[in-house]
């Protein structure tokens, strides 16, 4: 065996995302440099499998373990690679690929092999909620909410999830925390509270958009109770990276924070649910995780007309998920008459 050769571990989520990973492995064969790395691919079997399978390349050592998968996969793969020598890849695949979003990682696979192939390591922050760790966001309220309903739907893909929002912020209730940050306390009454490491939940939607992976800084935003009226410029300011200029919205920056609510209920990191108790404390680690990324990434690449045109793809899904459910209504509420036609035709 070539010494000077790199071991890398490519970890597959069979069922992450809406698309299938056959074309990745043709291509990762083709693009992947043979000349520098010794590859191999695992799949996982079960949920947390990812863990067990990266905790144990991590004791090997090998060079990175790369995610191929969503936002919950790079989750698994990338608690068990925290504070270690080896580094986490990213092919992203997922329903929202926030973090590779964030990174600025292709969402095309064959250029987010070449991404590996250049192997630039940076090292990043990552957060933990209960001593649950996140790399993206985390948050309670509605979005934990709805990441619990889209859990349970059994399909997958952004449209699944616009129309799990959709459905449900019109019943949605908000409550009200106590919120205690580096010695302050305070209280709101808030739909949601999230808490980024990273700048977007995924699909390019910013929900703490000043966020950076590399400051040691939780930034929060908190989106008071808003009406109808407000929902347009929230949508826009939401995919314009804007929404910290809304007045619904509250933010600010801190190193640790205890979130108080009422009773028990449901909390989402890197958009996985999880039930938790009344008291929830969410702090930011520095500078744990290597990762690989683009060699030539900027800070910010989008300007005005690509962000317009985020957020006129957002409002098209939103519309498409619109127009799934009502045609779902009406096919329900037809088999519904039909059957009732055949029972008075019995009669």
């Amino acid at each position: 065996m070539d010494d000077s050769k790199k071991k890398i571990s490519f970890i597959i989520n069979p069922i992450s995302g809406t698309q299938g990973k056959e074309q990745i492995l043709k291509w990762l064969d083709e693009k992947l440099d043979k000349s520098r790395y010794i590859p191999e691919v695992i799949y996982t079997e079960w949920a947390g499998h990812a863990v067990e399978i990266a905790a144990r390349k991590a004791k090997e050592e090998v060079f990175a373990v790369v995610a191929i998968g969503g936002d919950g996969t790079i989750n698994e793969i990338a608690r068990s690679l925290v504070h270690t020598k080896t580094a986490l890849g990213i092919i992203p695949c997922g329903s929202g690929n926030g973090l590779a979003r964030h990174l600025q990682i292709p969402m095309e696979a064959k250029k987010a092999i070449d991404i590996i192939n250049e192997g630039l390591i940076d090292i990043i922050d990552y957060g933990k909620i209960n001593d649950v760790p996140f790399f993206c966001t985390c948050g309670v309220g509605f979005d934990a909410f709805v990441s619990l309903q889209f859990s349970k739907a059994g399909r997958r893909g952004p449209l699944i999830y616009l129309e799990k929002t959709l459905l449900e912020s019109l019943k949605y209730k908000p409550e009200t925390y106590e919120l205690e940050m580096d010695g302050n306390t305070s209280r709101y009454k808030a739909f949601l509270i999230a808490c980024g490491n990273a700048s977007q939940y995924g699909n390019n939607a910013y929900i703490t958009p000043q966020a950076t992976l590399n400051d040691g800084l939780l930034d929060v935003t908190i989106l008071e109770p808003f009406t109808v009226l407000d929902v347009p410029a929230l949508s826009f300011q939401l995919f314009n990276k804007t929404i910290d200029q809304n007045s619904r919205i509250k933010t600010f920056r801190c190193k640790t924070l205890r979130i108080h609510r009422s009773k028990p209920g449901v909390i989402h990191f890197d958009g996985d649910p999880m039930m938790m108790g009344e008291n929830i404390d969410v702090n930011i680690l520095k500078r744990g995780l290597q990762v690989i990324v683009p060699k030539n990434a900027e800070k910010d690449t989008s300007n005005v007309l690509q962000r317009a045109q985020d957020y006129i793809n957002g409002l098209k899904q939103i519309n498409e998920a619109i127009m799934e459910d009502i045609t779902h209504t009406n096919r329900r509420i037809l088999d519904k008459g039909k059957e009732q036609i055949k029972r008075l035709r019995k009669n």
